[in-house]
């Protein structure tokens, strides 16, 4: 059974909407609207075990997920959210040992997720133009301890990639179809792709490139998500709903030559 030692992350849970993540040494008083947590007196015990603030409100002490750690990261960017991430992950076939070229570093998030995945042989490749953002995405990267299997490039990926044969690609960027043909150049033929785009205008433009590229089984959709409310007698869908977050848009490379415009 896993200890809590003072380096690692504890998720303080109360409910769905109030959870803290912090690590002993970080952060060894937690104060809250539900009084001050003593984090620093969790250090030997398990996982699982219920604390009590000094407002006598009781908080249980959960082990992050990966989720909770990617969801809690420090952000300059809005980050994709798991509902999307989920899908992301299954259509790419991201596992260990898995090369993955990213553009578009944003906080790191996807990043971050991708590099737990594909430890401890693989390695994400990720480019972005804005530095300030990749110094946000590297601390949030170095914080999680996946830095060994991280590559940072600060270059405008719409000019190529310096690495090949990938075996999947991520394009989270605000013209994705300008990044389309270096994209198709960076992947092993076959490999799956994802983009994430905000609009439909921006989903219609990028999968006409794609199409244009010779990617095929090109695809966009949306994923909706709504809680159930589960209560005794009582269970209805939840009034509040994660609703448009952005349109996802898969293919796959192939050997295929570019079509004509």
């Amino acid at each position: 059974m896993t200890k809590i030692s003072d380096d690692s992350f504890v998720l303080v849970y109360r409910d769905r909407r109030r959870r803290w993540l912090v690590r002993p040494r970080d952060t060894p008083k937690l104060h809250t609207h539900l009084g001050i947590l003593d984090v620093s007196a969790l250090v030997g015990q398990d996982y699982g075990v219920t604390a009590t603030t000094t407002m006598g409100d009781e908080l249980t002490i959960l082990e992050p997920t990966i989720e909770d750690l990617v969801m809690k990261l420090a952000r300059k960017t809005q980050v994709i959210y798991p509902k999307d991430l989920g899908l992301m992950v299954v259509k790419l076939g991201i596992r260990s040992g898995s090369r993955i070229i990213e553009t578009g570093t944003g906080s790191g998030a996807t990043t971050a997720l991708m590099a737990h995945l594909v430890r401890p042989t693989g390695m994400v490749c990720t480019y972005d133009l804005n530095p300030e953002f990749q110094a946000v995405a590297k601390k949030n990267i170095e914080r999680l301890g996946l830095s060994q299997y991280v590559t940072f490039k600060i270059a405008d990926s719409r000019l190529g990639f310096d690495e090949k044969d990938f075996d999947a690609g991520v394009l989270d960027v605000g013209d994705p179809w300008e990044v389309v043909h270096s994209m198709r150049e960076a992947l092993k033929p076959s490999a799956p792709m994802a983009a994430v785009t905000p609009t439909t205008n921006q989903a219609e433009k990028l999968v006409a490139k794609m199409r244009e590229e010779g990617f095929v089984a090109v695809e966009s959709m949306e994923i909706l998500l709504r809680h159930l409310e589960a209560r005794v007698g009582m269970t209805r869908p939840s009034n509040i709903m994660v609703g448009h977050t952005a349109y996802l848009t898969f293919g796959r490379s192939t050997l295929g030559l570019p079509r004509p415009s």
